[in-house]
């Protein structure tokens, strides 16, 4: 019998997102016929994630649907598994050449990205941002990604925590794109809108049209690579 695999994300009040990220569940346990696959929460949603891991009989990998690491990771999740011997946890989502390739993908349906200049001009990659230095090393990593991906200059810009800022990173390139660096529509998404009215702004990774196949398959390699270090 292979370990559960919890699916652990943040949690939304948005419908949409929270649609989006049960769908993306649904075809990740479809994806692993032989495993049981569950999804548990670390805010907003239930069931929480540190009820879930104990009410798991036998070995769990608990796989974040988080784009980076930062708090919910380091001291939630590594936290909860911790208090399970047969608990592990595996990498979060990002930094990914995968995730590049959706970004990619969003980006190129933002409308006027398509003219000339947009194979020079640069692209801002919105992110949550978070104070755990770990984050920043996945963001710059992801940026980098990405910047390898199109070929063009990408400038980062937090929707929190984090300088630069969104607003400020908007002022200096007032005609860039921006990617956003978010997994399903949620406060942050509503936060980026609020902030760019009126902008060129992808929509998140999920975008409540069909789940691309690569997001499923990274959450299957990660489930698998953690899978070796159970007990």
């Amino acid at each position: 019998m292979r370990p559960t695999l919890l699916a652990v994300s943040h949690g939304t009040s948005d419908a949409t997102g929270a649609s989006a990220i049960a769908e993306l569940v649904a075809l990740v346990d479809r994806a692993l016929p032989d495993v049981d696959v569950q999804a548990a929460f670390v805010d907003v949603q239930q069931p929480d994630a540190a009820d879930a891991v104990p009410a798991i009989e036998g070995p769990v990998v608990i796989v974040p649907l988080l784009l980076s690491s930062g708090f919910h990771v380091h001291h939630d999740l590594h936290g909860i598994a911790a208090k399970k011997t047969d608990a592990v946890v595996a990498d979060p989502l990002g930094p990914d050449p995968r995730l590049a390739d959706v970004l990619a993908e969003r980006l190129a349906a933002v409308p006027g990205d398509g003219q000339p200049a947009a194979s020079t001009s640069p692209v801002i990659l919105a992110v949550a941002g978070s104070r755990d230095p770990r984050s920043l090393t996945d963001a710059e990593g992801m940026a980098h990604l990405l910047e390898q991906r199109l070929g063009r200059p990408i400038e980062l810009a937090y929707l929190a925590a984090r300088k630069p800022d969104l607003r400020t990173t908007l002022t200096a390139h007032p005609d860039a794109p921006i990617a956003t660096y978010l997994l399903a529509r949620g406060f942050f998404f509503d936060l980026a809108t609020r902030l760019a009215p009126g902008r060129a702004l992808t929509l998140p990774l999920l975008d409540n049209g069909p789940v691309p196949s690569a997001l499923v398959d990274l959450i299957v390699d990660r489930y698998e690579a953690a899978e070796a270090n159970v007990i």
